[in-house]
């Protein structure tokens, strides 16, 4: 089996996997605050993979510890920020709006600094791809009857944090693609989730902790540190080594989808026809920018 092909099937695993912990996670706050958990979480994750990768982070160098926590940085807000939209909106809705990282992705690469080396300029079906994932957003996240004057006020508070969420997810995806070319998939590993960890520590005052350590608690700990944390970020790591930052974004597409189904069959959490129609466009929209030959746009030499 090649690497490219490894890499595919791991990234669908991965992707399956953080699709099921939008389930677990929303279960698990009923028990604990949401800031808290992530960060025990993440310092889990991080014992864990300090422990498996403890002979390569003896030779890490000055840029491959700055590009590490910068990719911890963005991690660790965007599981601050998607973990406490989650508190405030269905797991199914907060899934569909993180998804938009996929949209977003793209509109960050026209900045020329941000693109990855190889990677095309965004063109014109990359537009009309983003202005689907925005319909979409708009309808899964506002009632029926909503009218653009009241757009602002009628999105949940937790539609907008899981939004801000998104975009620190996408520039976490394109600093990996930076990062990933110049480290082993381990130390990447290690260091990012280590940086998101102290961004979380710094991050913890902002609410109020307070955790009993339920079943759904220890469950969605276990679940989320080792498979959704060390597992996954290893496999994110490696496979953006071998795959174009387009092909990991168009995998993890599964995710929202797999969230749905688990928050569906486990947390009985339903869509209406609206927030249906608006994932559908969410996902119409990714395909568009994933899928389809990108219009007018230009290779970038590597």
């Amino acid at each position: 089996m090649s690497k490219r092909t490894l890499a595919h099937i791991l990234l669908l695993a991965t992707a399956l996997v953080w699709g099921a912990t939008f389930t677990l996670v929303k279960a698990a706050l009923a028990d604990i605050s949401p800031l808290l958990f992530n960060l025990l979480r993440m310092t889990l994750a991080s014992i864990l993979l300090a422990v498996i990768n403890r002979r390569h982070l003896r030779r890490i160098t000055r840029p491959q510890l700055v590009s590490g926590a910068l990719a911890g940085l963005f991690l660790g807000s965007g599981y601050q920020f998607q973990t406490l939209g989650l508190a405030h909106t269905t797991a199914a809705k907060c899934a569909f709006i993180t998804g938009m990282l996929v949209v977003l992705v793209p509109v960050f690469t026209l900045i020329p600094a941000i693109r990855p080396a190889g990677t095309p300029r965004p063109g014109i079906l990359s537009g009309f791809g983003t202005l689907l994932g925005f319909a979409g957003l708009v309808l899964i996240t506002t009632p029926t009857g909503t009218v653009l004057r009241t757009f602002a006020s009628s999105v949940e508070p937790g539609d907008l944090i899981a939004f801000a969420g998104a975009v620190a997810f996408a520039a976490h995806l394109l600093t990996l693609a930076h990062a990933s070319r110049t480290m082993p998939a381990g130390v990447l590993a290690t260091l990012q989730v280590s940086c998101a960890t102290l961004t979380m520590l710094i991050t913890l005052p902002a609410e109020h902790p307070h955790a009993a350590f339920t079943p759904p608690v220890l469950l969605a700990l276990a679940v989320c540190s080792l498979f959704g944390t060390v597992a996954a970020f290893t496999i994110q790591s490696f496979a953006q080594q071998v795959l174009p930052p387009t092909h990991t974004v168009l995998i993890l597409t599964f995710e929202p989808v797999f969230a749905w189904l688990t928050s569906l069959l486990f947390l009985h959490e339903h869509l209406d026809r609206r927030a249906l129609a608006g994932a559908a466009l969410i996902l119409a929209g990714i395909a568009i920018v994933e899928l389809l030959p990108n219009a007018n746009a230009t290779e970038i030499p590597a």
